[in-house]
């Protein structure tokens, strides 16, 4: 259902099919208003039909090369002095242009006794004034409607991202706090009680911190200090279960901690990590968590020693998280992402970048 309902939207909100659907159709109104106005007035013959008809297409392609200059303008407050100074140029050489066609049109259509429009300065400023409102009003309608698809854009990639997250929460609660994982915990836990119970103490309270870091962690935005404070929280109970058989580090640049990412995002990484890290690697596992400001955006690396496994390589294989993860990056920051995992040297790395939000992503305009 949900694929049907993106497909209709995306096909109502295509920026060319909505261009020429409105185009077409205003000045086909446009063509009919002509010839309603001239009815009333006179009779209606043919020939007038004729020339509304011609006027009304002169306009409709006119429009083609306006589209073409106003799509490089960018949407943006800072941007409306450029965008009305622009609108005013183009109106203008286009209304001249009309002007032209419309003396060319008139001679064409009129016999040799009928007399045509005089070419002076004062119809040039008569005719032009009608034909520069007329452009000047598509021109109008044709920003407002480009500010709205522009904002309906946006809504709906917001509504795409808060239902990604919702639909992910449990996939995520099953991914990150896997049975296996809590089990392990507690018979860590439970071993610890005789043997050192402040160990023990201090291992139920991390347990409990990162417990409700998953259950308020998958909200839509949070800093990334946040998330960093989970995956201590994680690394500090694997830690004791795996004591010096597991080496973590983290290179978290102060810039990147305000940066805000999308809730629980990186948690499957480092638990990937983890899990195959063990399998693969020689010991002591060493895992590194980097994190670097972006230009208003962030860089995310999640690197361990061992070797990749491919999806599907077992029936507890990656490809659930990783689906889930690109799916979410893809709802909440599209064509502005990206998401590699490599491996090199007995290395396995993934990076992460989300880019800043740049307010007008290329081909985005009516």
């Amino acid at each position: 259902m949900e694929r049907v309902e993106g497909f209709i939207y995306r096909k109502i909100h295509n920026p060319n099919t909505l261009f020429w659907l409105l185009n077409v159709s205003g000045w086909g109104l446009y063509w009919i208003f002509i010839c309603f106005m001239h009815a009333s007035a006179y009779s209606l013959k043919p020939r007038l039909v004729i020339w509304a008809f011609l006027m009304a297409l002169t306009g409709c392609l006119l429009c083609l090369p306006m589209r073409l200059v106003y799509r490089r303008i960018p949407l943006k407050p800072a941007s409306l002095p450029l965008l009305f100074t622009v609108a005013v140029a183009v109106v203008f050489i286009t209304g001249t242009a009309w002007y032209g066609l419309d003396l060319l049109t008139d001679k064409l259509m009129k016999t040799a006794d009928e007399k045509v429009y005089d070419v002076n300065f004062k119809n040039y400023l008569m005719l032009t004034f009608y034909w520069d409102l007329l452009l000047f009003a598509w021109s109008a309608l044709y920003f407002v409607i480009r500010f709205w698809m522009e904002w309906d854009r946006q809504r709906h990639r917001t509504h795409q991202a808060h239902a990604a997250a919702n639909q992910a929460q449990l996939r995520m609660l099953r991914i990150q706090l896997n049975p296996h994982f809590l089990f392990n915990s507690l018979n860590s836990v439970r071993a610890l009680i005789d043997e050192d119970e402040e160990n023990a103490k201090a291992m139920v309270t991390e347990l409990s911190e990162f417990l409700r870091h998953s259950l308020v962690g998958t909200q839509a935005e949070v800093p990334l200090r946040k998330e960093i404070e989970a995956l201590r929280h994680y690394f500090a109970i694997e830690k004791r279960r795996y004591e010096d058989k597991l080496d973590v580090a983290f290179h978290i640049h102060p810039e990147a901690e305000d940066v805000p990412i999308i809730g629980f995002l990186i948690h499957p990484l480092v638990e990937n990590a983890v899990k195959y890290g063990m399998q693969t690697s020689p010991m002591p596992l060493k895992i590194e968590v980097k994190a670097e400001p972006l230009d208003g955006g962030v860089v995310v690396k999640v690197c361990n020693t061992g070797k990749w496994r491919e999806p599907g390589t077992d029936r507890n294989g990656t490809q659930t998280g990783l689906d889930n993860i690109r799916q979410r990056l893809q709802s909440a920051y599209p064509e502005r992402h990206r998401f590699e995992i490599t491996q090199h040297k007995g290395w396995v790395r993934v990076y992460l970048e989300i880019q800043k939000s740049s307010g007008e992503a290329a081909g985005h305009d009516s």
